[in-house]
């Protein structure tokens, strides 16, 4: 997918605000994992991807949709990252009635992105 959105606050509140599609939110950390899809080829090249992630998934896993990559996705946010949901954004999290797993993994992912974004900026 070439025409990801930007990695900026913009993007990350309207992938909480669940305005940006699920397949395009996937898309975003799998390329920030390192996953490129080969066109000519239609297969997905993991060579540039940790090979712990690259191990456990040689095909970009669905967040949305697993829990267990969910799982590892949280666990490889650096503890000092854990927080950044709420101390970037002000994200103060979702409302009891809106706790459903697409919705808390979608924030799982955001938290991520934000912890690529501080690990990685120069």
């Amino acid at each position: 997918m070439s025409d990801l959105p930007p990695l900026n606050t913009d993007t990350l509140w309207d992938i909480i605000h669940d305005k940006i599609d699920d397949a395009t939110t996937n898309h975003l950390v799998w390329h920030y994992l390192g996953y490129r899809y080969d066109d000519s080829t239609q297969t997905w090249d993991a060579t540039q991807v940790d090979p712990a992630w690259r191990e456990a998934y040689p095909e970009p896993p669905d967040f949305i949709a697993s829990r267990p990559a969910t799982v590892k996705l949280t666990r490889s946010i650096p503890k000092e990252n854990k927080q950044l949901l709420k101390e970037q954004l002000g994200f103060t999290g979702y409302k009891v009635g809106e706790l459903v797993p697409r919705l808390t993994r979608r924030a799982t992912m955001v938290n991520w992105l934000l912890s690529y974004l501080k690990d990685n900026s120069q």
